[in-house]
């Protein structure tokens, strides 16, 4: 192997070793703003994606279907999310922003986002699209690899 090859199980760790920090400066990041993590995965989601059903806003906040009830319930409970029935199929139940909630993560999002920003500052745009890409390439195959399994 030469110095320049770069094996499976190099990436992996160096991977793995990327995004628990990663993690942790985005923890630390988003709890300086005065919210948690997953209500604020919560809140994002809905900004960018539109009211969603729990079981969309779980895939869509890499949150579980467990956490996410009490999360809707403590961000109901402060008016930054309100449950609706849809108006095709009254048995489902959407969530959706609320004019207060929608304020709230508009204006943390933004300081999230310079958070980022400096973070990865190093990182030149063409190197972040081929990083994005490879990193895109290797969840969809990890992905197969899983549902090839069962």
């Amino acid at each position: 192997m030469t110095q320049t090859e770069t094996t499976a199980a190099a990436l992996w760790i160096v991977l793995a070793r990327a995004y628990r920090s990663m993690e942790t400066f985005v923890e630390r990041s988003v709890s300086a703003l005065g919210i948690g993590l997953s209500d604020f995965m919560i809140l994002e989601a809905l900004l960018h994606k539109g009211p969603m059903t729990m079981s969309a806003l779980c895939d869509a906040a890499l949150i579980t279907n467990a956490s996410m009830t009490s999360a809707i319930d403590r961000l109901e409970e402060k008016h930054y999310v309100e449950r609706t029935a849809d108006k095709v199929d009254r048995r489902i139940r959407l969530i959706h922003l609320t004019p207060e909630g929608t304020a709230l993560i508009k204006r943390l999002f933004v300081r999230h986002l310079k958070d980022l920003d400096e973070v990865m500052a190093a990182i030149p745009s063409t190197e972040r699209a081929e990083l994005r890409r490879g990193l895109k390439t290797i969840g969809l195959a990890a992905q197969a690899a899983t549902h090839g399994q069962k």
